[in-house]
């Protein structure tokens, strides 16, 4: 099933190969969801794990403080750490990605990229 959601990278992406030696672009973004309890306003933020396959071309755009809606689908995942925790993430594979702000680094030239969506 394909979702979309709007949300805030908090990290630069990164470019890396997988065992078969493919490459992804990989970056995280925090969802924030807002919310009244008890007539207290309160605040929560789910960090999510992305890859985006299509291209590692678009990985210098994908910078911190970016606002973004992504297409795809969602996974949770869940492990025992080696302190025996039990531990969880959450994975959204990412099938389609639209910048709502301009990405902060310039491109090769040294000027601002116009690049709006990559697909």
């Amino acid at each position: 099933m394909i979702m979309e959601i709007t949300a805030r990278v908090v990290a630069d992406a990164t470019v890396r190969k997988t065992n078969s030696e493919k490459e992804v672009t990989g970056f995280r973004v925090a969802v924030n969801r807002a919310y009244s309890s008890n007539g207290e306003r309160r605040e929560e933020t789910a960090f999510i794990e992305c890859d985006y396959w299509r291209s590692t071309k678009i990985a210098p755009y994908i910078t911190k403080g970016l606002l973004v809606q992504l297409s795809g689908f969602m996974t949770a995942r869940a492990w025992v750490s080696r302190d025996g925790e039990p531990m969880a993430s959450l994975h959204f594979n990412t099938s389609d990605i639209q910048f709502l702000t301009a990405s902060a680094k310039p491109d090769a030239d040294g000027e601002q990229s116009q690049l709006k969506r990559q697909r």
